[in-house]
């Protein structure tokens, strides 16, 4: 029998304009560009959502999301229930993606067969998945209607060779074209055959926030008005509508030339995945939570990179850290190779910890440990993986990764 959750988060990662926002429409039949200035731009900006249920054909085998095979004209019946993130490919859009890597169990690597290969982005999408512990990933060959066969194929050998020693290592290469549909059915059938991770359901709740929104329309009468919405996954633990939950660092407020962080504190007025409403959630793919909050507090992502809990579980927030490190070779993102240089104390370096990115200078270096003083406050769990990166001619680049010790 299907779950009422989805029982994988998995995100769709890559350069820039390789088609990933296509495929997703394909796996699932949602665009997931809807923030205005990504329809007029053409990229992605702030991670997409959606979820599908995968359907096998009782008859010839086929995966599709339809009800009816498109092969055959049989019946199908559901296999799997799953939920995509389009995470943004673009240069300075990295802080988001590795937001994006923090929330997904799994991952879908487009490349595209017209392209040189590797290109920057692809090499450092693949580093921010190393980095947030993903080690799940399919590979998809996109727009393959664009090149020869004997071109596929030395692109292929090449992804091969690139992938070896990497997370990817073992990934299978799906050769697809997501504007026609092409091989997509190859691709649902891929992530059927993904494994599930354990969940821990009897820990304390940690639903971590990618997003948040106000869902009310322009106009809305007061007395119509609903409440701020959270959109994330519940890592572990449950949550319950009425249950009374913390959010921290909670909301940001200024006082003369300082900000403080305020703690949040809501009841839960809703439980909704997709369309789908829920008495309880438990650790899976994407959830959404409706709070009794206003929701000037929750609109344009005001409370995104916060963890939320039951009131009293959450620890206190902290402006330090201390980070048992490892640094990649090179830096990724750039078409020249360079090696990455030792850290130095004062160095100041972006941490993307959870769903939330912060600055920070290191006061101390011990062989494999740093100890930072924070712009942003953090939430400590003792073990988040961290992406760490450094200012490079003006862009953040991915260089390493470590844990919270």
């Amino acid at each position: 029998m299907l779950t009422e959750q989805p029982v994988l988060n998995i995100g769709i990662v890559g350069h820039i304009d390789h088609g990933k926002t296509t495929l997703l429409y394909q796996l699932t039949g949602v665009w997931a560009d809807k923030h205005s200035e990504e329809l007029k731009r053409g990229i992605t900006i702030k991670l997409g959502y959606a979820d599908a249920i995968i359907n096998k054909c009782v008859k010839c085998n086929f995966y599709t999301i339809s009800q009816e095979c498109p092969n055959c004209k049989s019946k199908t019946q559901q296999v799997r229930y799953v939920s995509f993130i389009d995470a943004p490919g673009h240069e300075m859009l990295m802080a988001i993606m590795l937001g994006g890597a923090a929330i997904i169990d799994a991952a879908i690597l487009v490349i595209a067969a017209n392209e040189e290969f590797p290109q920057p982005q692809t090499k450092e999408h693949l580093l921010a998945l190393e980095a947030k512990g993903v080690n799940q990933v399919i590979i998809v060959q996109n727009k393959i209607d664009l090149v020869s066969k004997e071109e596929a194929i030395k692109q292929y050998y090449q992804i091969k060779e690139f992938i070896k020693g990497t997370i990817a290592k073992d990934a299978k290469i799906i050769p697809i074209c997501a504007q026609q549909g092409v091989n997509i059915d190859k691709v649902l059938e891929a992530i059927t055959k993904l494994p599930i991770p354990e969940r821990n359901i009897n820990a304390e709740p940690l639903f971590l926030v990618a997003r948040s929104f106000d869902v009310n329309l322009p106009g809305t009468e007061p007395k119509e008005l609903k409440g701020g919405v959270l959109g994330g996954i519940l890592k572990q633990g449950k949550l319950k509508v009425n249950d009374i939950i913390e959010i921290k660092p909670g909301r940001s407020i200024k006082q003369g030339d300082k900000t403080i962080y305020e703690t949040v504190k809501t009841k839960i007025i809703g439980l909704r995945v997709g369309s789908k409403e829920l008495k309880e959630a438990l650790p899976s793919g994407s959830l959404a939570i409706q709070t009794s909050l206003d929701p000037s507090l929750t609109k344009a992502d005001l409370l995104s990179g916060c963890v939320v809990s039951l009131e009293g579980m959450i620890p206190e927030i902290t402006y330090k850290a201390k980070i048992k490190f490892s640094l990649f070779k090179e830096i990724a993102g750039t078409r020249e190779s360079i090696a990455i240089e030792p850290l130095k104390e004062k160095e100041i370096l972006m941490l993307s910890v959870n769903t939330t990115t912060t600055v920070g200078s290191i006061e101390k270096i011990n062989k494999d440990t740093i100890e930072l003083s924070l712009k942003i406050p953090i939430v400590p769990f003792k073990g988040t993986r961290v992406g760490i990166a450094r200012n490079y001619k003006g862009h953040w680049r991915l260089i390493g990764y470590g844990e919270i010790i």
